[in-house]
């Protein structure tokens, strides 16, 4: 006879007590879902030993879906709309308040405004937990009413060229933090740092926020910065969020960066969730940087934001090169006068040795046969592809079979190789990549090459900067190619010394030379700008990019086309594509009037709550993206 099984007792489980709050037993919370169709808030009872810890922007574990997930509170009420079985809160994860009523309705807003489900901007504004931390004893939050201002600080300041810009944002600082808290959002690490080195030497108190600091500093500084007053926060893009109790001005550092646009989905941007949140509290707003990007230029125009610029003259130089020298013949006198005095920077417009080969004889490119351009990597190297690595150490060109070799896209490497010869007996430094100087000494006087984003600092300024081939920096192909050259010219020339020398590598009728002349690049925004009207391009009109199967872009197109036919769409809704971007991914443009824009984005809301619903492929959704 077969034996049975050993015997095992059934666990006991004592059920936890699920009598309700007494007072305000509903809690009404976001939960993790981890589905975008299912972003609405949900109401959770409040069992009675947890009711006086779970308070608003708490975060808390609630069942969804036969699962225990994370949620956090956003109101609580005495009676909940829904007629049905409403289940209770499981536990308070943490006993800090994350949040306040007015961040969480700033998290909404953007939510709404970019096409997210709303917990998942939390969960990139909000710090992750850490254990160790929250057995710390904080402040208890205090909720700030500030009275609303009739008329707060909405401006532009466009930085002094012969003060370094952290320490002009650090005197701005240093002024409104008398009024209460400042929030500073910057672009970068090393932007961050400069301005905390400037900070402490002011002997201001500040707390940082950014992804530098481990997941337990960042999260003990986030919840500090909810509890004290009178301080300043500083941060990167993720900082935007953060609630300051007493918060009386916000500044954007380097408002035109790339930086302040977040690269993960959905794409919001500082300059627009800071304008989101000056219309919810009562804070000043200032904008800092050398040029405008062309969203706000737009709004200094309509007079709806001040513009404040320091007058200077710049003593700048152009030069031209017929023969496609690197150095113009013209230029090398004022760069050895300038050796003399100090450190001359030489700014590449990128990396790399050759990026453009090209044949000497006939100037036909170099291809490979997969048919991508090839380059060269280093002195002396054979022409190779980047995309599929083929070497070609024989090559001759396909079209007069001769083997002469012309680099027309030369990389810092080889630039550095033709100015060290040009001017030999001073040390060369190389700034790029992953070699990036952050400071050099000013003496003895250097060539110092640097790629833009990768100038270092040096005490004083430099006696000269040359910018080479300065024609490239505007030739990018995206729409913000003239804005990022103007503002890379600018602010490389404020790393000159006050008596020093710009000299550039492009025609002098370029309108970029007047305009550092002047210091004033308004000639050339208005400019752009009445291009962009004319042919309606942003920031004149809202855009749309649509990423997404490439398999399903027929139909939708089609569809989208029928909804403006409808007139379920507005009729200003222009689209470009589809078009094939990447294996089975494809990608289509939408503009729109700017008046149009909420209903646009309602109606891309839909269609993407709609496919969630139906478990088709996910549709990446940018509005307004960094670039185009």
């Amino acid at each position: 006879m077969a034996t049975s099984g050993r015997l095992r007792l059934r666990a006991q489980t004592i059920a936890r007590s699920t009598q309700p709050a007494l007072n305000q037993p509903v809690a009404r919370v976001w939960v993790d879902t981890g589905v975008f169709h299912l972003d609405q808030p949900y109401d959770y009872y409040v069992p009675q030993e947890l009711s006086e810890i779970s308070k608003v922007g708490v975060r808390v574990q609630v069942p969804f879906n036969g699962r225990e997930v994370e949620a956090i509170i956003l109101e609580r009420i005495e009676k909940s709309a829904i007629s049905g079985v409403i289940k209770a809160i499981t536990k308070v994860i943490s006993v800090h308040t994350v949040a306040t009523r007015a961040s969480l309705k700033l998290l909404e807003l953007v939510a709404q405004r970019w096409i997210a489900n709303p917990f998942d901007i939390a969960k990139a504004a909000i710090p992750s937990r850490v254990a160790s931390v929250d057995k710390k004893e904080f402040d208890e939050l205090q909720q700030v009413e500030s009275a609303r201002k009739t008329r707060g600080i909405h401006s532009f300041i466009a930085f002094d060229p012969v003060i370094p810009a952290p320490v002009q944002l650090g005197a701005l600082a240093s002024r409104a933090v008398r009024s209460g808290s400042v929030l500073i959002i910057a672009p970068d690490e090393s932007d961050i740092d400069a301005i905390c080195t400037d900070l402490e030497e002011r002997d201001l108190p500040f707390i940082r926020l950014d992804s530098s600091q481990s997941r337990a500093i960042r999260y003990e500084n986030y919840l500090r910065a909810m509890r004290i007053k009178k301080t300043i926060v500083i941060g990167a893009r993720g900082a935007v969020f953060t609630p300051v109790p007493d918060l009386s001005t916000i500044l954007v550092f380097k408002e035109s960066s790339h930086e302040h646009y977040e690269k993960r989905s959905p794409g919001w941007n500082v300059r627009d969730v800071v304008s989101m949140r000056r219309s919810l509290e009562s804070i000043d707003l200032i904008f800092t940087g050398y040029v405008p990007s062309l969203e706000l230029s737009v709004l200094i125009d309509s007079k709806r934001l001040s513009y404040v610029n320091h007058s200077h003259r710049l003593n700048i130089k152009s030069f031209s090169s017929d023969d496609g020298a690197l150095l113009p013949g013209k230029i090398f006198s004022d760069i050895r006068k300038a050796l003399v005095k100090g450190p001359v920077l030489f700014l590449a417009p990128r990396k790399g040795y050759g990026n453009a080969l090209l044949c000497a004889h006939c100037r036909n490119l170099a291809i490979c046969s997969c048919g991508v351009p090839l380059i060269v990597s280093s002195r002396g190297a054979a022409p190779s592809c980047m995309i599929c690595n083929s070497s070609y150490p024989d090559w001759s060109c396909t079209y007069c079979k001769r083997r002469k070799q012309y680099l027309a896209g030369r990389g810092i490497e080889r630039a550095a190789e033709e100015i060290s010869r040009a001017f030999t007996g001073y040390p060369l430094i190389l700034s790029f990549g992953d070699v990036i100087k952050t400071r050099i000494e000013p003496t003895p006087p250097a060539l110092v090459l640097s790629t833009p984003g990768a100038t270092p600092q040096v005490e004083g300024g430099y006696a000269a900067v040359v910018v080479l081939e300065g024609l490239r920096f505007f030739s990018h192909p995206d729409l913000r190619a003239q804005e990022r050259a103007r503002e890379l010219f600018f602010e490389t020339s404020a790393s000159l010394h006050p008596k020093g020398i710009a000299l550039l590598c492009i025609e002098q009728s370029h309108p970029i030379v007047s305009s550092l002349i002047r210091w004033n690049p308004g000639a050339m925004i208005r400019s752009e700008l009445a291009e962009r009207v004319e042919i309606s391009l942003p920031p004149t009109v809202t855009s749309f990019v649509i990423t997404g199967p490439v398999g399903e872009f027929s139909i939708l197109t089609a569809g989208i086309r029928k909804a403006i036919s409808d007139k379920r769409l507005a009729a200003s809704v222009k689209i470009y594509g589809p078009i094939e971007i990447a294996l089975s991914q494809a990608k289509l443009v939408m503009y729109c009037h700017t008046q149009d824009t909420n209903s646009v984005t309602t109606f891309l809301h839909e269609l993407a709550r709609r496919r969630s619903i139906a478990k088709k492929e996910y549709l990446s959704i940018r509005i307004n993206p960094y670039s185009l």
